[in-house]
């Protein structure tokens, strides 16, 4: 079975899902090489196995699976044209969905914005399921120099080595939108950290953890 080790992530981690996004509205993909397991569309989260889960190349072409991919697949493949992207998460999340119908970035209001880089820009609109979506979101990525955007009128994408940080940073970035929103509901002008302030944390990160 191609890709088995993806899959069984697929699988494991799908249901993370519905704590993050409403109905069956989000998707997520791993890597390896130059194809990616990635979440059958329309489908609860809990009703499939690995058998199922689609192998897609980063062509766009179905290689193995018994189910059909998710409607993003464009998105998929032109976000793994980076080397360094191992997964993806997408979203509907709606603190982060908010701030995408606003068509406002989020600043960075806290130090653990650097989990995905700077800032979270927005992306243009586009249908769902396009080419021209998936264009917008990797110039996004791109200009904003981070591994998350907005998708104006749409959702979140987060991008990461591997699927538990893609997952972990995607939570960072929906509680960052959150407090961001609140603190703005309650007349507060929320403060921003200066790009030196922001390098300072990028150099501890470095040796942060175990």
């Amino acid at each position: 079975m191609m890709l088995e080790s993806q899959r069984q992530q697929v699988v494991d981690h799908a249901h993370e899902l519905a704590t993050l996004t409403p109905g069956r509205t989000g998707n997520l993909s791993v890597r390896e090489g130059d194809a990616f397991a990635i979440t059958p569309t329309g489908v609860p989260y809990d009703s499939f196995d690995t058998t199922d889960v689609p192998v897609v190349g980063v062509d766009g072409d179905q290689r193995d699976g018994e189910m059909a991919p998710s409607s993003e697949v464009p998105m998929h493949s032109a976000i793994y044209a980076r080397e360094d992207v191992g997964a993806i998460v997408h979203t509907h999340s709606p603190w982060s969905t908010t701030l995408a119908i606003a068509n406002e970035p989020l600043p960075p209001i806290h130090y653990m914005i650097v989990a995905v880089g700077k800032s979270v820009p927005v992306a243009t609109y586009a249908p769902y399921g396009t080419d021209a979506l998936a264009e917008h979101i990797v110039m996004a990525m791109r200009d904003a120099d981070t591994t998350a955007c907005f998708i104006e009128n749409h959702g979140l994408v987060v991008t990461a080595p591997d699927l538990e940080t893609a997952l972990e940073n995607t939570v960072h970035v929906e509680s960052l939108a959150r407090i961001y929103l609140e603190a703005r509901a309650a007349g507060l002008e929320p403060q921003t950290l200066s790009d030196d302030q922001l390098e300072v944390v990028l150099e501890k990160f470095e040796s942060y953890g175990q």
